[in-house]
C-alpha cells in the first residue's frame, strides 16, 4: 500500500517536473521570438550587453511580456480548475460569473468619458475595478442566511455578464468611432504591457494565489463528494468556498486589469490538466497553473507570428484554439 502511494506520488512529481521543463524551454524561445530574432543560447550573452539592442528588446519588451503571459495564463488555468471543483461543473470559467464583463464595462466606461488621459494605470484600474464590483454583486446577491447558494451564484454571475455585454453594446453605438478601436483592442485581450509594477505585481500575485490555494487542497477533494458530505466529514464549506472564491476573482481581475479580456484558458485547461492528473488538487493546483502558462506561451507566439509583421489580439488565438484542443480532449474522453 506504501508502496503504491509512493509510486503515485513518483509519478505526479515527474509530471510536474516535465511540465516545468517544457515552460523554461518554451519562455526561452518565446523572449527570442519576433522581428528581431533572438537565439534561445544567446540571451543570457545578449542580457550582459546593456548598450546592445538586443537588451534593450530584451529587458523592455520580451521579458516583460514573456512573465506576464506566465503569470496571467497561470492564474486564469488555476482560477478555472478551483472554480469547477467549487461549482463540481465542468463549463465553469472565470468569466462565467460575470468578472470580465464587469471589468469590460468599466474599462468601456473610462474610454467613452476620455478619462484613460488622467494616467497610464486608469484603464488597468478601471478594468480591474469593474472585475471587484462584480465580485461583490454576485457575492451578495447570493448570499443567503444558511450560506452560501451557488446555484444562485452561478445564475447571477452569467445575468451580470449579460447586462455588462449590453450595456457595452450600448455605449459602443454611441461612442465615437476612435474610442471604438481601443474598446474592442482591450476585449480581445494584449500582452504589451510593460510596465514593470504592473508585470511583477502580476507575477507576484499569480504565485500568491498558488500557494493560498494550497491551504485549501484538502477541502477541495472533498467537495468533490458534494457540499453536504464534505461538511459532515468536518469541512467548513462556507468558508472554504467563500475565501477559493476570492481568491480566484482577485486572480481572474488582475489577469484582466493587465492585459485585458482573454478567454477560453480557465476551461480547456482544467480539462487538460484533469486528463493528465487525474482528480487529486495536490498535483492539480500546480499542473493547472503550469499548463496555463505554456497554454499561453504557446498562443502568444503564434498571435506574433500568424501574420507577421502584424499581431494578432492575443484573445482570438487562445478562444481558436483553445476550442480545438477542448473538442479533442471531449473526443478522446469520449473514446477512452
Amino acid at each position: 500500500m506504501e508502496f503504491q502511494a509512493v509510486k503515485a506520488l513518483s509519478i505526479e512529481a515527474g509530471k510536474i517536473f516535465f511540465l516545468i521543463v517544457i515552460l523554461i524551454i518554451i519562455s526561452a524561445i518565446s523572449v527570442g521570438t519576433g522581428e528581431l530574432s533572438i537565439a534561445p543560447h544567446k540571451v543570457l550573452y545578449y542580457l550582459k550587453d546593456s548598450g546592445s539592442m538586443e537588451y534593450q528588446v530584451l529587458h523592455n519588451i520580451r521579458i516583460p511580456r514573456t512573465i506576464l503571459a506566465i503569470a496571467t495564463g497561470g492564474s486564469l488555468g488555476l482560477s478555472g480548475i478551483i472554480l469547477q471543483g467549487i461549482f463540481r461543473n465542468p463549463l465553469v470559467e472565470p468569466y462565467t460569473l460575470g468578472i470580465s464583463g464587469g471589468s469590460s464595462l468599466g474599462i468601456t466606461v473610462v474610454i467613452v468619458t476620455g478619462l484613460q488621459s488622467t494616467g497610464a494605470v486608469s484603464l488597468p484600474l478601471a478594468g480591474f475595478s469593474g472585475a471587484l464590483v462584480t465580485v461583490f454583486l454576485v457575492y451578495f446577491l447570493s448570499y443567503k442566511r444558511e450560506g452560501m447558494s451557488l446555484n444562485k451564484m452561478l445564475l447571477t454571475g452569467v445575468m451580470i455578464s449579460f447586462i455588462s455585454s449590453s450595456a457595452v453594446m450600448f455605449l459602443l453605438s454611441v461612442t465615437a468611432i476612435e474610442n471604438i478601436h481601443g474598446i474592442l483592442f482591450w476585449t480581445m485581450g494584449s500582452l504589451n504591457e510593460s510596465n514593470p509594477v504592473m508585470v511583477y505585481g502580476m507575477l507576484i500575485m499569480s504565485l500568491t494565489g498558488l500557494l493560498t490555494s494550497y491551504l485549501f487542497t484538502a477541502p477541495l477533494n472533498t467537495l468533490r463528494l458534494g457540499e453536504t458530505t464534505a461538511r459532515s466529514l468536518g469541512i467548513n464549506t462556507k468558508f472554504t468556498i467563500c475565501a477559493l472564491f476570492f481568491v480566484t476573482s482577485m486572480l481572474t481581475g488582475c489577469s484582466i486589469a493587465v492585459a485585458g479580456v482573454i478567454g477560453f484558458v480557465g476551461l480547456v485547461i482544467p480539462h487538460f490538466s484533469r486528463f493528465v492528473a487525474g482528480s487529486d488538487y495536490r498535483s492539480l493546483l500546480i499542473i493547472s497553473f503550469l499548463s496555463g502558462s505554456v497554454f499561453m506561451l504557446l498562443c502568444d507566439m503564434l498571435a506574433r507570428t500568424l501574420v507577421f509583421p502584424n499581431e494578432l489580439p492575443i484573445g482570438v488565438i487562445t478562444g481558436i484554439f483553445g476550442g480545438i484542443t477542448f473538442i479533442i480532449l471531449i473526443w478522446i474522453k469520449k473514446n477512452t
